[in-house]
């Protein structure tokens, strides 16, 4: 990632450096796949084969272990990263109006990144505080009992800090 957090390019020299540090160590897959997106903010596509050549493996066993991981990413993502609640709590409670809201606010449907990499938007299960239904996740930060106002609100602020 650049210094303004936006994904960069993949270095393919960079990305060649990372992987010849587990030459022929399988079990250092997970760990390489955490490093190779540490660096971009993703894991590259075009790394995939490089990674399983290296460590004696099949593509698609590299690519099997990153779709297995819910936090291995093949794309890049924002900076802030939206998860909405789709729990039985949040939609009995206006859960789908509020993804409906923060859709309309960020320009984005689920399980895309605006263009300025500023926002990926996700909805989940459960959050898991359901006493504060309905409720949303940005940046690890658990907003509840939301409502149109309060979604309005929680952008509007962040825009200001920004």
């Amino acid at each position: 990632m650049d210094k303004e957090g936006i994904p960069g390019e993949a270095d393919p020299a960079r990305i060649n450096a990372l992987v010849s540090e587990h030459s022929q160590q399988k079990w250092a897959l997970i760990s390489l796949l955490q490093k190779i997106q540490g660096e971009f903010g993703y894991i590259p596509p075009q790394s995939i084969p490089l990674i399983a050549r290296s460590l004696g493996l099949f593509p698609s066993q590299v690519q099997g272990v990153i779709s297995f991981y819910t936090q291995l990413y093949t794309q890049p993502r924002g900076r802030n990263v939206v998860r909405v609640c789709r729990g039985t709590a949040c939609h009995v409670r206006g859960g789908k109006t509020i993804l409906k809201l923060v859709k309309q606010r960020l320009g984005i449907e689920e399980g895309e990144t605006s263009p300025d990499f500023e926002y990926t938007l996700e909805t989940v299960a459960c959050i898991g505080v359901c006493a504060l239904a309905p409720n949303i996740v940005v940046s690890d930060h658990v907003h509840g009992h939301m409502n149109p106002k309060k979604v309005e609100q929680l952008f509007r602020n962040r825009e200001d800090k920004e």
